[in-house]
């Protein structure tokens, strides 16, 4: 199917696309991968006047570090951030999701910063953006702020983010030496996640000492496994301890019921794959 006809602006600069999501409003909306938006104009489920594209703001990419923070600019392409080497460094919890993200096509469009924007409960970044305690810079007429991961994530594909507001960068907590595994369970390639789990742990001694541990598709946004992550700390990073502590992930969710399942099936797997997370991630 073919979108409805939309006029296509290109600005240089944020302020450029601040300025015109002020003066269409409701009536814009904006791209930035395009990986999400494009087919749901394709099948018509939103028809915008406007369409803002914000690929041409060339201060929107790169990583950089800033102290104790990686930043990561919000129209970064998933295969930047999944190739860099600070990401891999510091927060390679962030490099084991994207290189389970869809496929090598949409990891080069797709951007950083739109996907979790985009919100989508089974989405692949949401939960590890959540477990490493990410921040999100958001820019609007006022200037800008900056809001906590368990803040941005509102509800079934809504944010923090004000209709007059965009999302620059994402500010990434450096977990450097931490171990770290995404676990996905999908019955075909490339598919949405069922239920996934991302899991950062750090040990000494084959202790774990802290624990970091997100869930994807256990409810209307990303949950953090704070159950887990407790009853993880000063066990031994084994089959038996890490078990215990992963029967505690379904506590605090609400798993949809779906076509790929149900919800007591999803917090099966939630319980299972927040055990192998974690043990890949233990390095057990």
């Amino acid at each position: 199917m073919i979108p409805v006809q939309f006029d296509y602006l290109a600005p240089s600069s944020v302020e450029e696309a601040l300025a015109a999501l002020a003066e269409h409003g409701d009536d814009a909306k904006i791209i930035a991968g395009g990986q999400s938006l494009l087919p749901v104009l394709r099948m018509r489920l939103n028809a915008p006047e406007v369409v803002i594209d914000l690929g041409g703001i060339a201060g929107l990419r790169g990583i950089r570090e800033d102290g104790d923070a990686l930043v990561i600019g919000a129209m970064t392409t998933h295969h930047d951030v999944l190739t860099d080497a600070l990401v891999k460094e510091h927060a390679l919890l962030l490099t084991r999701a994207e290189h389970q993200l869809a496929d090598a096509q949409i990891r080069h469009r797709g951007t950083f910063g739109g996907a979790l924007a985009h919100a989508d409960p089974a989405g692949d970044l949401g939960a590890p953006a959540l477990a490493l305690g990410a921040e999100f810079v958001i820019a609007g007429a006022g200037g800008t702020r900056t809001v906590a991961a368990a803040d941005f994530f509102v509800d079934l594909f809504e944010t923090a983010i004000g209709d007059d507001e965009l999302l620059t960068e994402v500010r990434v907590p450096k977990h450097t030496g931490w171990g770290a595994h995404y676990e996905k369970f999908v019955r075909v390639a490339h598919q949405w996640p069922i239920v996934a789990v991302a899991a950062a742990v750090k040990s000494d001694g084959g202790t774990i000492t802290e624990a970091r541990v997100g869930l994807t598709n256990m409810g209307s946004t990303p949950i953090r496994a704070h159950a887990v992550e407790e009853a993880l700390v000063g066990q031994p990073a084994t089959e038996d301890a890490v078990a215990a502590a992963a029967a505690r992930a379904t506590e605090g969710t609400n798993p949809p019921s779906d076509l790929n399942g149900a919800a007591d099936y999803r917090s099966h797997l939630a319980q299972v794959l927040t055990r192998r997370a974690v043990l890949a991630a233990a390095g057990a």
